[in-house]
């Protein structure tokens, strides 16, 4: 196995600025800035901080750019967004110089499987990527608009170094061609590249779109030649559509006068081809690679910088397909901005590729790869049959291993911990995974303790500790500037749900309580708004809002205190948002159902009569959903059909009321379908009762994902766009067995 150490020399090294690079210096430099970026995955900021500053290359920029990404998107704080908006923008300029003179020099280095310049094209295409993450999270929607766009191109420029490994599976010599000065066609081009006669490689494939406007071009399988090879040239930051035809010259985002409500105009007319809507957008699909799946010991992975390439190539694709594959049918539009298809499997698998590198790239793979299944996968319900020798659904075990495995090359970071704590909620052990978190040990970084500290406040929810969850949650507003409606909504509900426990048998207990509650929930809609997610404010904001709003009108007109006007419990309902049963045990099911049980019982709320449609569907659909955890998808289906989906869905419209009931029982039906398929024997499934189920399943989704917009539909569409990629696969799996 190659290892990183056997590079590192103790001779000093004269700035990278200050001269070109050649094939001896490039190892020493990438192995210095590999080697002080890692320390970020040992929460040692410091440490990787001092190494990086020695060094001024691409890689040491790019090290100092994933340094404060990883600070950015952990702790989603503006002034480290900027700062990290700030670097990777430097590392992205860096990194086109150090291309570009990587292709014209000849004393560059030379790879045997990837073009002259291939080691900056991908430091390029990181900056870009990672950029463009903070992009979308920032609050402006310019920003928003523009890491959009740089997604796009980090694609072009990954599908090319992905080709360039295709070539070498299939024997071609890269090598040969890249460092001969002819004009071979065959010669590889990197994407952003430029030619011997100095236009770039889009140059060709900018005027041949030219020459094809107005045709609208769907490319169905891969990406055209020269989309593969070329990109547009970075200094122009002019919006393309999918076909990467010119729309307008106004379009150019370094206009300083545009404004963002013209982005905004820009990005609905990008969206839509206002003459032609397609129902599909047009969009370029990933290259069909040859796969280069070998180990690091491989003799394919004898020089260092090939080992960054690969890994960091499977790294940035793989989370790019994963990423897009997930987008909810509610954000539907970026396809046509974004320009290409997700692909879960693929990117899935060059994750793992990826993290079998013992670098930073592979340690960001792994933790992309734990944050997929501990999160995303845990908060989905229809998923695929798992089994340890495949990427989808949940595979237990390599996940145990590649945890393992990370907390041993990384022993004193909290942030493994982390992933600990979430895998053992994951798992049902709720309680291991709050006394993980509630250790002495702290981390440097503090948006790793921020992390820490709502991951702990959810499981303490998900445990009824009503006590810790207003704790953990009201501690979470001092750590972390996000959401802090949010935060002071859930402790609030925590505490209502104190003053109902203790409201019959201990009536002092009960008042404080309730003094706690109505204090805390009068604070959430001074803090709603002041968060926003592409200039939009965020989902759970508008929520909490409308809330305390229909809380506040019910209390005026009820004539009693607001602690008393809620309705079927707050904490309940956060529990569905958090899928959170999905990681309760029966005993704690069992809970959540005599919770539940307090709101239409006239002993313990007499204000229940008074109550509308949409309050009864709220208890209906969350009795139905724990009931389904239980095992009784009879009892389930039952409960919403009779008093959820038997209504007419106009009923459950109108000013404050709740309306994504209707919607989200669509949802669970089909869950049910799908859960009820899971527990049949195989015998059963070899007759027709599967296909009846299957095909159930499917007609309830296809009606959620049609859904008009609702509140949180972008939060219930995950669910929904996870769910139709399970049956698309399950659909072709039976195909290719029959």
């Amino acid at each position: 196995m190659f290892r990183m150490g056997s590079w590192l020399t103790t001779k000093p090294k004269p700035n990278a600025s200050t001269r070109s690079l050649n094939s001896l210096d490039e190892p020493q430099y990438l192995e210095d800035a590999l080697r002080a970026a890692t320390h970020i995955m040992n929460d040692d900021v410091e440490a990787a901080e001092a190494g990086l500053s020695k060094g001024n290359s691409s890689f040491h920029k790019l090290g100092k750019g994933v340094v404060t990404f990883l600070r950015a998107t952990l702790g989603f704080e503006q002034e480290v967004m900027r700062e990290a908006s700030e670097r990777l923008t430097d590392a992205e300029a860096t990194a086109l110089n150090d291309q570009r003179r990587a292709q014209r020099e000849v004393t560059s280095y030379h790879s045997s499987i990837y073009p002259p310049g291939s080691e900056f094209a991908l430091c390029h295409a990181q900056s870009q990527l990672m950029s463009a993450v903070v992009g979308v999270l920032n609050e402006s929607l310019t920003e928003s608009i523009k890491g959009f766009y740089k997604l796009r191109k980090a694609f072009i420029t990954l599908d090319g170094l992905l080709e360039a490994e295709n070539r070498y599976m299939r024997g071609r010599s890269v090598t040969s061609l890249g460092s001969t000065g002819s004009k071979s066609i065959d010669a590889p081009v990197m994407p952003g590249g430029f030619g011997d006669d100095g236009t770039t490689a889009t140059d060709d494939r900018l005027r041949a779109a030219q020459d094809n406007k107005g045709k609208n071009t769907i490319v169905k399988e891969g990406v055209p030649a020269p989309a593969r090879r070329g990109e547009e040239a970075d200094d122009d930051d002019a919006f393309y559509d999918a076909d990467e035809t010119p729309k307008t010259s106004s379009a150019s985002i370094g206009n300083s006068g545009l404004s963002e409500s013209g982005l905004a105009q820009q990005m609905t007319d990008l969206s839509l081809h206002h003459h032609q809507m397609a129902s599909t957008p047009t969009v370029i699909a990933p290259s069909n690679h040859m796969t280069l799946d070998q180990d690091p010991n491989s003799d394919a992975f004898s020089d260092p910088i090939d080992i960054f390439i690969h890994s960091g190539s499977n790294l940035c694709f793989g989370l790019l397909l994963l990423m897009i594959s997930m987008i909810p049918p509610a954000f539907g539009r970026l396809l046509y901005i974004i320009g290409f298809r997700g692909d879960r499997e693929r990117g899935l698998k060059m994750l793992w590729q990826a993290s079998k590198f013992h670098n930073i790239n592979g340690a960001m793979a792994g933790l992309t790869l734990l944050g997929y299944y501990n999160g995303v996968v845990g908060f989905c319900d229809i998923l695929p049959d798992a089994t340890e020798d495949t990427v989808d659904g949940y595979p237990r075990q390599r996940c145990v291993d590649l945890l393992v495995e990370m907390r041993d090359r990384y022993p004193m970071s909290r942030l493994w911990m982390l992933e600990e704590a979430r895998m053992q909620a994951a798992n049902r052990n709720l309680e291991r995974a709050v006394e993980l978190l509630s250790g002495d040990v702290r981390s440097q970084l503090k948006q790793v303790e921020a992390l820490a500290i709502f991951e702990k406040s959810l499981d303490a929810m998900f445990l009824h500790d009503y006590d810790l969850t207003s704790e953990s949650f009201l501690k979470s507003v001092g750590l972390n500037n996000w959401s802090h409606a949010l935060y002071y909504y859930i402790a609030g509900g925590a505490q209502v749900e104190l003053y109902r426990q203790w409201k019959g048998s201990e009536p002092s207990k009960a008042k404080h309580h309730a003094t706690q509650a109505t204090t805390l929930l009068k604070k959430v809609p001074l803090h709603t708004g002041k968060k926003k997610f592409m200039a939009k404010q965020l989902p759970f904001d508008t929520y909490v809002f409308r809330k305390i709003q229909k809380w506040e009108t019910r209390a005026k007109e009820w004539g009693v205190d607001l602690v008393d006007a809620v309705g079927v419990s707050p904490i309940e309902e956060m529990l569905y948002f958090w899928n959170g049963y999905k990681r309760m045990r029966p005993a704690h099911l069992e809970t959540s159902l005599q919770k539940l049980s307090w709101s239409n019982s006239l002993t313990t709320n007499p204000l229940w009569s008074r109550e509308n449609l949409d309050e009864y569907a709220i208890l209906a659909f969350l009795r139905a959903v724990t009931l389904r955890h239980l095992g009784d998808f009879s009892g389930a289906r039952k409960t919403l059909h009779d008093e959820i989906l038997v209504h007419d869905k106009a009923l459950f419209k109108g000013h404050l009321r709740d309306d994504w009931t209707a919607p989200c029982a669509n949802y669970e039906m089909a869950v049910i379908c799908w859960m009820e398929r899971g527990e049949m024997g195989e015998a059963e499934k070899k007759g027709s009762r599967e296909e009846e189920l299957v095909k159930e399943c499917a007609e309830w989704l296809d009606r959620a994902a049609k859904w008009e917009s609702y509140e949180l539909d972008a939060r219930i569409g995950l669910k929904v766009t996870s769910a139709q990629d399970t049956l698309k696969k399950h659909r072709l799996a039976m195909a290719s067995t029959s």
